[in-house]
């Protein structure tokens, strides 16, 4: 199994760092282009809450995948754990937690997955899949930082 970690601040308070990383809108918005990223199945758009499913059409290392994720615990606005049920990974499970500093927020990743196909995969895991999706969590932390910062919603 893999672990990553990300910690990212943002000049936002906690509440709407809260609602901007559940918000699926802000997903699609946030994804690269040319993963064509789209919605197929469960919660459309809007806020994701405990229990609510989505299932994301995505093209990610040259082939398409479909992902059912599912929001199996929230402390709002402290944090949530989204999980895969469904999908590429063994195994998937995605631990958002804010800590409120000052004016802002300092959003904490725990992201931690495993690939399948038995040693084959741990080796895609440890040398593609980390980096590839410690950048995509990175890309997509920067996008919210940016949108929450720039558009000043407090």
């Amino acid at each position: 199994m893999t672990i990553i970690k990300i910690k990212t601040f943002i000049n936002a308070p906690i509440q709407v760092c809260f609602d901007a990383s559940r918000n699926i809108d802000l997903h699609k918005m946030s994804v690269p282009k040319q993963s064509n990223e789209v919605v197929i199945a469960g919660k459309l758009n809007g806020l994701m809450d405990l229990n609510d499913t989505v299932t994301w059409r995505a093209r990610h290392l040259g082939f398409y995948f479909k992902m059912k994720v599912k929001i199996t615990a929230t402390d709002p606005p402290l944090g949530f754990t989204d999980e895969q049920i469904k999908g590429p990974f063994k195994m998937m499970k995605h631990q958002h937690s804010f800590i409120s500093i000052g004016n802002g927020t300092e959003m904490h990743d725990l992201f931690q997955f495993e690939a399948p196909f038995g040693i084959l995969g741990k080796w895609v895991e440890k040398f593609i899949l980390k980096t590839y999706m410690q950048n995509l969590l990175e890309e997509r932390n920067a996008f919210l930082k940016n949108y929450l910062e720039d558009n000043k919603v407090k």
